[in-house]
């Protein structure tokens, strides 16, 4: 008889008998020993401990019901109520076949009679429930997130259909949960406590689940999912979650948010109901105070306004109803401030809404993978309009032009760049190309391979929105640049806010180091100009000069600047 884990080459699955007479473990274990190894205990007690052990290795339990001490269906609801142990499957050993159906309720997987008269039947069942179990957990493991253990997104829109068919009486909402500036967790505090995070929220919406009734999974990184009867208190469902977690929610900028789609829109597919409900918390970014936003009219106006635009995209681009304005940068170092470059600065003259500024329609495009189309439209106008310039004037006004996320991937980047200077024969002083530090975040690498790349072919890079991430320093660390672009919220507060006023002083002193020019954008008043200035800030844009202009009021800029 075995009585510790004995691995033999004849099988690699082990399973427990658990009965406290000596006959009934010798019968089991020549029939079993054949195929198995064998473990044998004579009472409840010890076979929790040992399960508990060792609850990976068995493969099945042999149970008898009447032991003393603990009997048999006290140790099945132990090992039923405990996730680490429920997978195990268990086969209820007894002379009372009154106790069969209490045994199968409390979750026995099959039921076999004493005295055992025919083993080849045993060892048939014992190969069946194996393969059934083993079959079961590989489902499972695809079904699980294994950080949470929350359904996978496919196998949760499977089981909330299987819901919306099953019960259309109810009113089910699609919600969902998102960790706002989840990232900062990483790079703060490393990928172990992220992950700490991730599974407190994981288990705290399972135990949210089951007072609800509802189905949950992981979508995403920080991004989570349930489907649930309608509930009257949705701020309660994410103060459980925050209250769990204060230390986490008092960091600067990590917020919880909570988008609800309520029945009102089940004439929709599950899916475009959980879009609508992403829609409602990515709003609530918006409401800092509100942290459980419900999609409503305003929003699907909104969607409807979205899918207008990404409808009218292309034939917008052939029609030319992109509108490529120029707002002025001034070199201030002097008595007089000079006009010494611009941004190219996008418009959308709309047919049916009129003039749509970039903040409307840019991240429509972006979120849809459509900037890229207009980024290369900008590009190309504003190499046209620079030959005109030129041409007229015969004076040197660089642009910048936004070079997007999605720009870094195009593999002929250079190319496209290129053949603007030439098509237009222009030289790379005519164009500098603005990135936003947010790419550096996204994809470092690519990111540092392409600058370097636009560099050598002599581009001027100009790092845009600066101070606005969380991985600056280590930026300038790895990137070679030749402008810095401070964030315009920083100039904005500086009057009022010490802290932004610090700041700027501080990105301008770095900027300093690394001889490199600064460009503050949003200046507004003269004080905020006079304070640049002092500081050390050679080059200004913002309305105190100039809002962005058309090409046609642009000239009447160059042309102030040549009667200097």
């Amino acid at each position: 008889m075995k009585n510790a884990f004995i691995r033999a080459d004849k099988s690699s699955r082990t399973v427990l008998v658990v009965d406290d007479e000596p006959i009934n473990r010798e019968l089991l274990g020549s029939i079993l020993d054949k195929e198995y190894n064998v473990l044998f205990v004579e009472n409840g007690k010890e076979a929790l401990r040992l399960i508990n052990e060792h609850s990976t290795e068995i493969s099945l339990l042999f149970l008898d019901i009447v032991m003393p001490g603990m009997n048999g269906l006290d140790v099945l609801k132990e090992l039923k109520s405990d996730e680490s142990t429920e997978r195990i499957p268990v086969i209820v050993l007894t002379a009372d076949v009154t106790t069969e159906l209490q045994s199968i309720e409390l979750g026995a997987a099959d039921f076999i009679k004493k005295p055992y008269d025919v083993p080849e039947v045993i060892l048939a069942r014992a190969r069946r429930i194996i393969e059934m179990s083993e079959d079961t957990h590989i489902i499972q493991s695809a079904e699980r997130d294994s950080m949470t253990g929350l359904y996978t997104k496919d196998f949760f829109y499977e089981y909330s259909r299987l819901l919306e068919r099953n019960h259309r009486e109810k009113n089910m909402d699609a919600v969902v949960i998102k960790i706002e500036h989840f990232h900062l967790i990483n790079e703060l505090f490393g990928v172990v406590y992220a992950k700490k995070i991730l599974r407190h929220v994981g288990e705290t919406i399972k135990g949210i689940l089951r007072d609800i009734k509802g189905v949950g999974c992981r979508a995403e990184d920080n991004e989570f999912l349930i489907y649930c009867p309608h509930q009257n208190n949705y701020n309660a469902m994410a103060n459980i979650i925050i209250n769990g977690l204060p230390e986490l929610f008092d960091m600067p900028n990590a917020y919880l948010g909570m988008g609800v789609c309520t029945v009102q829109y089940n004439d929709i597919s599950i899916e475009k109901r959980f879009e609508r409900a992403k829609k409602a918390c990515e709003s609530s970014r918006l409401i800092y105070a509100t942290r459980v936003t419900f999609y409503d009219e305003i929003l699907y106006e909104n969607d409807k306004f979205s899918e207008q635009l990404i409808h009218d995209m292309r034939e917008a681009l052939e029609n030319h109803d992109f509108k490529v304005y120029y707002q002025p940068k001034y070199d201030i170092s002097g008595d007089t401030p000079v006009l010494t470059s611009a941004e190219g600065l996008v418009r959308w003259e709309h047919p049916k809404y009129g003039m749509i500024n970039p903040g409307d329609f840019v991240p429509i495009l972006e979120s849809n993978g459509l900037i890229q189309l207009l980024d290369h439209y900008t590009w190309k106008e504003v190499g046209k309009q620079i030959r005109k310039w030129k041409d007229k004037y015969n004076i040197n006004v660089p642009i910048s032009i936004n070079v997007s996320r999605m720009d870094i991937y195009d593999p002929r980047i250079k190319e496209k760049l290129c053949n603007i200077l030439k098509t237009n024969d222009l030289t790379t002083e005519d164009i500098f190309l603005e990135v936003t530090e947010s790419v550096y975040a996204e994809d470092a690498s690519k990111m540092i391979r392409l600058i370097e790349e636009l560099r050598e072919l002599g581009f001027k890079i100009e790092m845009d929105d600066f101070g606005s991430g969380y991985s600056s320093l280590n930026m300038l660390n790895e990137v070679e640049i030749d402008t810095l672009k401070l964030d315009m919220q920083f100039v904005r507060n500086m009057l009022t806010n010490k802290k932004s006023l610090r700041l700027v002083q501080l990105i301008i002193d770095i900027a300093k180091v690394l001889k490199v020019p600064v460009v503050a954008e949003g200046v507004e008043n003269e004080e905020q100009c006079r304070i640049l200035k002092e500081m050390g800030c050679k080059i200004v844009q913002g309305y105190y000069f100039s809002k962005a202009v058309s090409p046609e009021e642009f000239d009447r800029l160059i042309e102030e600047t040549i009667a200097l």
